[in-house]
């Protein structure tokens, strides 16, 4: 069997005290659905502000604010191009083999996957494995990394690629719901902000505030104090012009052109 799953890499700042979150490894791939139990959607939540905890060029760009909570959320609520680290994961449950999303790839990019089947055939997801997908005709071949000539691969039709695209969507669109709901409750000063960057990040419509209201999000929680400890997003480990061109939006394709 093959499951397809959107994933979100994970970023645990330094001493972060802001909300709950749960103890996953940095750089670890959380799986989003509308299944999380709440530490996880706030470590989500946690990843995604620390993927865009980043300066701003622009001298016009809003300072950030001495509020720890807020000057955390800071990239998150003003930067235009926003970015969610990760991919999607592909998982031949038969042969144990995965494709994984490579670095300075994001779920904002996945759109690419849609290139495969409906535009020039192929596409690349990061680097540091190059993972790349062709298509042959009816069939579809995901190879795990493009650099190594002995790379494992996993085969799909078209049509299986596509169904598992689409629960990919969904899975996301329930994820963005439980957030918005989880954000009611722990971050009730920035929810509506907080919801709304979360959905540009993911390339989605903002939920409606009605049906995550009916979403569990786990019990209360007070926003935390003032003197909480802020903390700076590092979650590539890239040069500040790597960092630059995500947040801008220019990606450099791994693969595609010959380049890696």
């Amino acid at each position: 069997m093959i499951v397809l799953q959107p994933v979100l890499e994970v970023s645990a700042p330094s001493g972060f005290a802001l909300w709950p979150v749960a103890g996953i490894e940095p750089y670890d791939f959380l799986p989003l659905s509308g299944a999380l139990a709440p530490v996880e959607v706030g470590t989500a939540v946690m990843s995604i502000a620390a993927h865009n905890d980043v300066a701003p060029a622009a001298d016009d760009h809003p300072s950030r604010p001495a509020d720890p909570l807020a000057a955390f959320l800071h990239g998150l609520l003003t930067m235009e191009d926003l970015v969610a680290s990760g991919g999607l994961r592909v998982t031949d449950t038969a042969s144990g083999i995965t494709l994984l999303p490579g670095c300075c790839n994001g779920l904002e990019e996945r759109r690419d996957w849609f290139d495969v089947l409906d535009g020039d055939g192929w596409a690349s997801f990061g680097h540091d494995p190059s993972p790349l997908a062709e298509r042959h005709g009816d069939a579809v071949r995901l190879t795990v990394d493009a650099d190594r000539d002995d790379s494992p691969a996993i085969e799909l039709t078209t049509g299986e690629l596509r169904r598992l695209l689409t629960g990919a969507e969904r899975d996301l669109t329930e994820f963005l719901r439980l957030a918005a709901a989880w954000t009611a409750r722990h971050l009730p000063s920035h929810a509506a902000r907080v919801s709304s960057a979360l959905a540009r990040a993911l390339l989605l419509p903002a939920p409606d505030s009605s049906r995550a209201q009916a979403v569990r999000p786990g019990p209360p929680t007070h926003e935390p104090p003032s003197d909480a400890v802020p903390v700076e997003g590092d979650y590539c480990p890239g040069s500040e012009e790597a960092k630059t061109s995500q947040i801008s939006g220019i990606r450099a394709a791994t693969v595609r052109g010959g380049s890696s």
